[in-house]
């Protein structure tokens, strides 16, 4: 193996070259600057991306000033670190121990295996009620002895409202999880996993496994395997639903190997009563009546519970993965009502107004804030690189900060950032959330410099070109992992 090939030889002279550049570049003045470093300038230069289209802040954790600042009070687009907000908001509100608990009740007791009434699914809004959990809490029923349902399962999502929401209205993909909406009884994040298996040859079938179950859909699958190059191996991957026939086009690259690509075939509700028909019917279950909707009655006695994980927990779901239909949940979970209140006809608009407030009290500039949904899906959603910085600064002081950093991706190592510096002395000294749609691509989070000071690190772009900016964002991040603590005054 040639000697500049070995992974440990280029990680070296990587250092080396980054020091060097430290140590000529001019020294960071104490008053914030607007001048972007020479690598993130070159490489936006590179991608045909003018200053203007980006914002940046980066400011050390125990400075009360940012170091750099350009842009920082524009409003702009920040895709999916939006949900930085979402998860701010949540933790100061809900606190990080937050569970959720869903119930299954009924009005008669369960005789000689048959239950004479309906029986109830209640939901409480539980962001990451996945069917695993559904299937083991309709086992443990089965175990108490139950066999038939002479009446109805009842589904009650009455525990969160949404708006009505067009899947089709962000970019026309209707099908896909992350357009879904939230449900006060949301199953598997509303997403059909599609376990893929290419064959060895082009042109051969890709055999399929559809996981949870839907009661009712079929699946025409005309996915073949292809020749083509791995990356980006889901790129023409496509799913239609005509009435309950869900057909898949497209192909897998053979060198890829198995994957899992998912769909979203229904709305929320009718996902729902057909993943607990298909659970029910595979358990040996037996149901006279049929899955619907209701709001369980009052007097409907507990059979049993199944508690969620905690919101430390549920939080680092989304961020790592970006989830959009967690943070709709979460923000719908700000604007539920108290017990005795009216409910809201929409608690997702409700939620958005109270993590506005949980951010004003915090001392967070919000001015030019729009957060439509809380998941950063959305052509309209602007905040400033500013806000961003102090929110992330304002996060370090809370009790909750281990929660909030853990939830981040580690750059070069898991979730969204894990391909991202992984030749890089940077790698693994950053947590980061990352937003990427059409003509947006941002990076926010913490980066802990090679002297041992953290920072909080804001880059937005907002142009035709965005896809390309990654290089300039990676050059801000090793920018601040190496120059930050030698040229960044403490105060």
């Amino acid at each position: 193996m040639p000697l500049w090939s070995r992974p440990r030889v280029r990680l070296a002279f990587t250092v080396l070259l980054l020091a060097v550049a430290a140590l000529f570049a001019p020294a960071v003045p104490a008053a914030p600057s607007a001048n972007l470093p020479p690598a993130v300038r070159a490489a936006l230069d590179q991608a045909r991306i003018p200053p203007s289209a980006v914002a940046v802040w980066v400011q050390p954790l125990d400075a009360r000033q940012p170091t750099l600042a350009v842009n920082a009070a524009q409003p702009m687009n920040p895709a999916s670190v939006m949900k930085l907000v979402t998860t701010f908001a949540a933790l100061e509100q809900l606190g990080p121990e937050r569970t959720w608990t869903t119930r299954i009740a009924a009005e008669a007791p369960i005789k000689s295996g048959m239950l004479s009434g309906n029986l109830y699914l209640i939901g409480d809004g539980d962001p990451v009620l996945t069917y695993e959990r559904l299937w083991r809490v309709l086992r443990r029923l089965r175990g108490l002895g139950l066999e038939t349902v002479a009446g109805d399962i009842v589904l009650d999502h009455a525990a969160l409202a949404f708006a009505p929401l067009d899947p089709n209205a962000f970019d026309g993909k209707g099908l896909r999880p992350y357009n879904s909406n939230g449900d006060g009884l949301l199953l598997h994040f509303n997403a059909q996993e599609l376990a893929l298996f290419p064959g060895e040859q082009a042109q051969a079938p890709v055999r399929l496994v559809a996981e949870p179950p839907l009661a009712g859909i079929r699946i025409d699958n005309r996915i073949v395997t292809s020749a083509r190059p791995c990356e980006p191996w889901y790129r023409d991957l496509d799913a239609r639903l005509d009435g309950n026939l869900l057909t898949l086009t497209g192909s897998l690259p053979a060198q890829c190997g198995p994957r899992i690509w998912a769909t979203a075939p229904l709305p929320p509700r009718e996902f729902g009563a057909a993943l607990v028909q298909a659970l029910w019917r595979e358990l040996g279950g037996k149901l006279r009546g049929k899955v619907t909707h209701g709001v369980a009655p009052a007097g409907a006695k507990t059979l049993l519970t199944d508690e969620s994980p905690p919101l430390s927990e549920i939080v680092r779901t989304m961020n790592k993965w970006s989830n959009n239909v967690i943070a709709r949940q979460l923000i719908a979970q700000l604007g539920r009502p108290a017990p005795d209140a009216a409910a809201p006809a929409d608690m997702l608009a409700v939620g958005i107004e109270a993590a506005r407030q949980r951010l004003a009290e915090a001392d967070i500039d919000i001015a030019g804030m729009v957060l439509v949904n809380g998941a950063g899906l959305s052509r309209a959603a602007r905040i400033r690189a500013d806000t961003l910085g102090t929110l992330l600064v304002r996060a370090w002081q809370r009790p909750w900060m281990p929660e909030f950093l853990a939830s981040l991706p580690i750059l070069g190592r898991d979730g969204t950032t894990r391909r991202r510096l992984v030749d890089s002395p940077a790698r693994g000294y950053a947590h980061l959330k990352t937003g990427t749609i059409n003509d947006v691509k941002t990076v926010a989070g913490y980066v802990l410099d090679h002297q041992g000071r953290r920072h909080a690190v804001v880059m937005l772009v907002n142009h035709p070109e965005a896809g390309k900016s990654g290089p300039s964002q990676d050059a801000l991040l090793e920018w601040v992992w190496v120059a930050g603590a030698r040229s960044m005054p403490l105060r």
